[in-house]
This record gives C-alpha cells, sequence and structure tokens, in this order.
C-alpha cells in the first residue's frame, strides 16, 4: 500500500432543486389556482473520520467531490426529494485545512466514527404556489434554488501514535522499531533508507501503545531541507519522544544537538514533550567508551541516557520500561492504528503543498 498523507481536493455541496410552475387542473374547477411545490435541498458535504484507513492514497486519483442536486419540485404541491449527502471517509487524524496559505485548519478527526457537516447544501427554491397573493392569484414566478457551497482544501494526515521515534539518518531507528514491534521498516546501511512514516504496535509487560518511525532529520529539516519537515507533524500527537543517536558516528553530541534544534524550529510543542535519549549501537563499541560518550552528553545537557543496541535488543527492555510510565492510563486499542504498508514500495513523487 502506498502511503501518503497529503491531498489536495475540490469540494461542492449540492444546489437546491428548482420549485415548479404549476396549476390545479381538476374538472368543473375553473380556476384551480397554484399548485406548484418547492424543490429538493441539495446534498451536503460530510467528513467522516473511520477505522481502518491509514493514507490519503485514494485522494490522489479522485480529487473532485460533488454532492448531489435536489430534484424539482411538482404539481399538486409535491416537494422534490432532497440530494443525497456525500460522505467522504478519511482516516483517523486528518486534518481539514483552507487553501487560503496560511494553513488555518478547519476540522481535525481524532475520533473513530466522528462526523462533521463541512459543506451544507443549498436550499430549494419555491414553487408558485408559496408566490399566490390577495393580488396575483396566478403567479408564474418560481424559484431556481439556492447553489452549493464549494472550496478547495488540502487534507493532512497526522498519525496518531504514542511515542514517536526521531534521529539523524542511518541512526538505526527501522533496526529499533524492528525489534521491539510488528512492524516490518526498510533496513538498509545508507541514509534516508525510511522515506515514509512507518508505525509498529509494541507490546511489553501487558502494555501495547504505537509506534511511530519517521523519515530521519538533517540539519534545516524544519526550514524544508531534506524530507524530514514534511514528517514532523506526524509526532506532534504523540505523548513522548525516543530520541536514537548512533553512538559510532564521529560526534554524537553534535546529532543530539542537530536533532533538539530541529524539534524546536518546527515549533508545536515538540522540543517539550518528555523525551529520552538512546544511544544506539551500543553492541559496536566497548561498555567504558559508550560511558564516556553518555558523559559528554550528559555535559551538553541530556537527561535520562539509554545506551542500546537495536540489532541484539541489549539494553531495549529497560528503555521500554522507562517509556511506559510517561504513557500514563491506557486510553485506545492500540490495534486500531495498526499500518500494514509494504516496506518495500516507494512512495512516488510527493504532492504539491500549499505554502503553509
Amino acid at each position: 500500500m502506498h502511503f501518503l498523507d497529503q491531498a489536495k481536493i475540490y469540494l461542492r455541496s449540492g444546489s437546491g432543486g428548482p420549485g415548479a410552475v404549476s396549476f390545479r387542473r381538476e374538472m368543473y374547477v375553473e380556476y384551480g389556482g397554484p399548485d406548484g411545490g418547492n424543490g429538493g435541498k441539495g446534498g451536503d458535504i460530510i467528513f467522516e473520520a473511520v477505522e481502518g484507513l491509514n493514507t490519503l492514497i485514494d485522494f490522489r486519483y479522485t480529487q473532485h467531490f460533488k454532492a448531489q442536486r435536489g430534484t424539482p419540485g411538482m404539481g399538486k404541491n409535491r416537494y422534490g426529494a432532497g440530494g443525497d449527502d456525500l460522505i467522504i471517509k478519511v482516516p483517523i487524524g486528518t486534518q481539514v485545512i483552507a487553501d487560503d496559505g496560511e494553513g488555518t485548519v478547519l476540522a481535525d478527526f481524532t475520533v473513530a466514527g466522528e462526523r462533521v457537516v463541512f459543506l451544507r447544501g443549498g436550499d430549494g427554491g419555491r414553487g408558485n404556489m408559496s408566490y399566490k397573493t390577495s393580488t396575483n392569484r396566478a403567479p408564474r414566478q418560481h424559484g431556481t434554488g439556492w447553489p452549493g457551497e464549494e472550496m478547495w482544501v488540502w487534507l493532512r494526515l497526522k498519525l496518531l501514535a504514542d511515542v514517536g521515534l526521531v534521529g539523524l539518518p542511518n541512526a538505526g531507528k527501522s533496526t529499533f522499531i524492528n525489534q521491539v514491534s510488528n512492524a516490518k521498516a526498510k533496513v538498509g546501511d545508507y541514509p534516508f533508507t525510511t522515506t515514509k512514516p512507518q508505525l509498529g504496535v509494541v507490546s511489553h509487560k501487558g502494555r501495547e501503545f504505537v509506534l511511530a518511525d519517521i523519515p530521519g532529520l538533517i540539519e534545516g529539516a524544519a526550514e524544508g531541507a531534506g524530507i524530514g519537515d514534511r514528517f514532523l507533524g506526524h509526532i506532534e500527537r504523540c505523548r513522548v519522544l525516543l530520541h536514537l543517536v548512533d553512538a559510532t558516528q564521529d560526534d554524537p553530541v553534535q546529532a543530539w544537538n542537530i536533532v533538539q534544534d530541529e524539534l524546536a524550529a518546527y515549533g508545536a510543542g515538540l522540543d517539550e514533550k518528555p523525551q529520552l535519549l538512546a544511544l544506539n549501537k551500543g553492541d559496536l563499541l566497548g561498555p567504558e567508551l559508550m560511558e564516556d560518550i553518555a558523559s559528554q552528553m550528559r555535559e551538553a545537557g541530556a537527561e535520562e541516557i539509554f545506551i542500546i543496541s537495536g540489532g541484539t535488543g541489549a539494553g531495549v527492555s529497560e528503555l521500554l520500561d522507562r517509556v511506559i510510565p510517561e504513557l500514563g492510563p491506557e486510553q485506545r486499542n492500540a490495534s486500531t492504528y495498526r499500518m500494514d504498508i509494504d516496506p518495500e514500495e516507494e512512495q512516488g513523487e510527493p504532492e504539491p503543498w500549499s505554502p503553509l
């Protein structure tokens, strides 16, 4: 399944149906008078958050959504039928954003089954019966129906996860998420192996939670460098961040500082979230050297530091023990938000994005 987290779509609610121009025709009734009924109301545009959807890929191929128009009124004072509402199903975590260049959030779906009537259909036009007055006994005017509403909007998906996994490219995040969860993230000995978010469900000591791995960040990501800025939004809803640092690189302290700066530059409170630091690939270095690196990290301002190996699993259980208290009471069934994305499939060209 391809993963797409943003799409631009056109919406138009249904116009109201026209009112009828009709006169009563009955034997022995010479002047029956008007009996044209009103037109039906146009259909609404409704968004609904549903379980089982993990991507906005369907909106790449269908970008125009138009609700049904109300049917015309009829004689004998019969009203036209209302147009069918158009229900657009979106994944949980989807935001509807105005195409105004300022990123105005119009709707935010965080609960399964949540519905929002986004655009209301136009009212039906009046039939000629409603125009009858004491001085105009046989009116021929009628209402044509009110037009529906229309607008372009952006859909943006922010995945719902409990824990967000961050770090520079090639920090070992994919190996870690494969070690602790049911995910099958692509692993490679080169930067940017992960090109799209991955979700995994972690089961640890009777507790389940969702772990999100986003593509690696680089310096300047918050301003658009690399691909990390596009995916930082996926960890906005996380309750705690796991920051993985490759202990084998030349300067682990600098790597930690780069990510910290990017989280602060992005905003949305990412730098204020509870954060645990894990020095990864500890199996490749000796214990003394790892402790020396950890001391340097503490001097730089890091607080809680765990020495782990995503490859062998060393130290991982202790890290997960510390994660669970940060999550607080269990709020949802983690399996509800599981993503089954084939890691071998490429994402393709990214969609254009409004200047948010």
